[in-house]
């Protein structure tokens, strides 16, 4: 476990018996809706909770999120031509816009977010609950902002450190406006506390389950699922894969993916297949026939590899952040402690002598369903409503 995470023990949520939806006037929150992801399925738990209620988000692409969604009511940013294309690079903005938008008087606002979305401004009379997947990585890790800066050009520097602290400004102002944090682990539940100086509780995020594992032979490949950027080190499996003579398959984009792309054949990389974004049906089949996943990034919780983990798979992850809650070292998976290619290798090493019980993982994993999610959500805003927060 990682200093940071072991340093500071937070509450987790009681379950309650029923996650019938809460009756009551609400809005949801949300960072931007480009692409369906982690955070955007915590989001679709919470509208189940909370049906009918809007969606304030600061970008909307209506072609990936669109049928089956509540009204979606986005930012003016979300006017400017192609700026799904480019809105990472507006940091500033993106700050800028969350804290222009104003909310209307509702029982809870209810806010789903990464990054500035709990800047938006509720009503006074509003009770605010944030359900934080990370505090704003670019803003608030120092580590994270200096690795970025090496790779801009001299004259992109210094804006984007001003962007940067503008953006953490406003996020700051935003928490103190929260009555009450839900962390998705015990990691981010350490980095509320350091970066916003606010209690939390944990509740895991949903994770949509198999009925049950896969029992089929493990075919001889390795597989990377997710949105690719740096410091979830992509480089990492590819590298360790390449010197070992093992097929990797990727499924996602990302930076990363064109990057690595690009050097493949400039410096020999083997046998890897790009299979960009793919549907749930697929990814779930690679699940079943893999070797097993490889997470060689610092997750704030990580559901791919619980995902993985439920089908049965056995994952290979970096044993620091979320993965040291959902990875059992030697019963679901690997964890190796340095973040290097030799550190993989090792632990895929140690994956390809070890005899993984499948049953035993899906098991395991039960503790991460969408019916606990909704049942310890519904009881927390049901507690937040009645004022036993812990602001």
């Amino acid at each position: 476990m990682s200093q940071l995470s072991a340093a500071y023990r937070p509450s987790i949520v009681p379950a309650e018996t029923s996650a019938a939806p809460l009756n009551c006037s609400a809005v949801l929150t949300h960072h931007w809706l480009v692409r369906l992801r982690g955070g955007e399925k915590v989001l679709q738990a919470l509208c189940e909770l909370l049906p009918g209620a809007p969606i304030y988000t600061l970008i909307h692409d209506p072609q990936e999120i669109c049928q089956g969604w509540p009204p979606v009511r986005a930012s003016i940013l979300n006017r400017l031509p192609g700026v799904r294309r480019y809105y990472p690079k507006l940091l500033a903005l993106l700050a800028l816009a969350a804290r222009s938008m104003r909310l209307p008087e509702v029982d809870l606002v209810v806010c789903s977010d990464a990054a500035v979305a709990k800047a938006m401004r509720p009503h006074p009379r509003s009770k605010v609950v944030c359900y934080c997947h990370s505090p704003m990585r670019y803003a608030w890790d120092e580590q994270l902002r200096r690795q970025y800066c090496r790779t801009l050009p001299l004259t992109q520097v210094v804006p984007f450190l001003l962007s940067t602290a503008l953006a953490r400004r406003i996020d700051a102002a935003g928490a103190r406006r929260v009555d009450q944090f839900v962390a998705n682990s015990r990691h981010v539940a350490a980095r509320i506390r350091r970066d916003y100086g606010r209690d939390s509780v944990v509740v895991y995020p949903p994770v949509d389950l198999p009925a049950e594992p896969s029992r089929e032979a493990r075919e001889d490949f390795y597989l990377c699922v997710g949105h690719h950027v740096p410091y979830k080190r992509l480089d990492l499996a590819v590298e360790a894969c390449t010197r070992l003579g093992r097929r990797l398959v990727v499924i996602g984009e990302g930076p990363e993916v064109k990057r690595l792309r690009g050097q493949s054949g400039l410096r020999g990389q083997g046998d890897i297949t790009w299979l960009g974004w793919q549907m749930p049906e697929v990814i779930a089949d690679c699940y079943r026939r893999t070797r097993g996943l490889l997470f060689p990034g610092e997750e704030d919780f990580g559901i791919v590899p619980v995902e993985a983990m439920a089908h049965g798979c056995p994952v290979v992850a970096y044993g620091v952040g979320g993965a040291t809650e959902t990875v059992s070292d030697g019963v679901t998976g690997v964890l190796f402690g340095e973040q290097h290619a030799d550190a993989l290798i090792e632990a895929m090493r140690r994956v390809e002598s070890t005899a993984f019980d499948p049953v035993a993982m899906h098991a395991a994993m039960q503790r991460f369903s969408r019916r606990r999610f909704l049942e310890e959500m519904r009881g927390l805003l049901r507690r937040v409503r009645s004022d036993k927060v812990t602001k």
